[in-house]
């Protein structure tokens, strides 16, 4: 006695691989939308990484004479060519919180830029301007407050890990901050505190006039 098999026809094949599709994209709403049930079914994180590693040692000569603070919203919008937002585009709101130092450079300062007089009691130094340093990005205060996906972006985000998919809105908060750290009078700050320190560092070694200029800007 034989027992025949039916293999299942190609347009059945087709709706069932769709209808798995559409499975997967549910259940991901539904946890999503269920309280409890992400938790009942989330991941554990375990940090695995190497010990950091030494690459390079160098001496620092600047002095950091101010620090700003600066908060930015961004709101990125990517649409797709001939298709509408709810199929296939991301926008996302992200606030960006990070710091900008303004430092002067001390070892750019030369003997020609030292002039001290023969009983010591006056001194005149010519330092270089002060400058801004990288914006720092800071993590814990830096958060995506929402971001919305068409839903191929949905589909494709069930299927792949995408550990940059906030790296686009991060480096726009980096640059609106160190656009906005131009503009907010930090190195005039950092040229009055590095004057400041200096004078006081002088008139505390006996020198009773101290004067501080700055090279021209070039």
């Amino acid at each position: 006695m034989t027992t025949s098999v039916r293999r299942m026809p190609g347009w059945a094949k087709a709706v069932a691989a769709l209808v798995l599709v559409l499975a997967v994209l549910f259940a991901g709403i539904r946890l999503a939308v269920l309280p409890g049930i992400k938790e009942l079914f989330g991941t554990e994180t375990h940090d695995r990484s190497g010990p950091a590693l030494l690459k390079s040692v160098q001496d620092m000569s600047r002095y950091d004479a101010a620090s700003g603070n600066f908060q930015v919203v961004v709101d990125l919008d990517k649409d797709a060519k001939f298709l509408p937002d709810a199929v296939r585009g991301t926008r996302t709101l992200y606030v960006g919180a990070g710091t900008v130092d303004a430092y002067v450079d001390l070892g750019q300062v030369g003997e020609k830029d030292v002039t001290v007089d023969e009983d010591r009691t006056s001194a005149t130094l010519r330092l270089p301007h002060a400058r801004l340093g990288r914006p720092a990005l800071d993590p814990d205060h830096s958060y995506a407050v929402s971001k919305q996906r068409g839903l191929l972006d949905r589909l494709g985000d069930l299927f792949s890990d995408n550990p940059n998919s906030e790296q686009a809105v991060q480096k726009l908060a980096v640059r609106h901050i160190g656009d906005a750290a131009k503009s907010s009078g930090l190195t005039a700050r950092a040229e009055t505190n590095t004057t400041g320190m200096l004078q006081g560092l002088l008139r505390s070694l006996g020198f009773r006039e101290v004067h501080i200029t700055y090279r021209p800007a070039g």
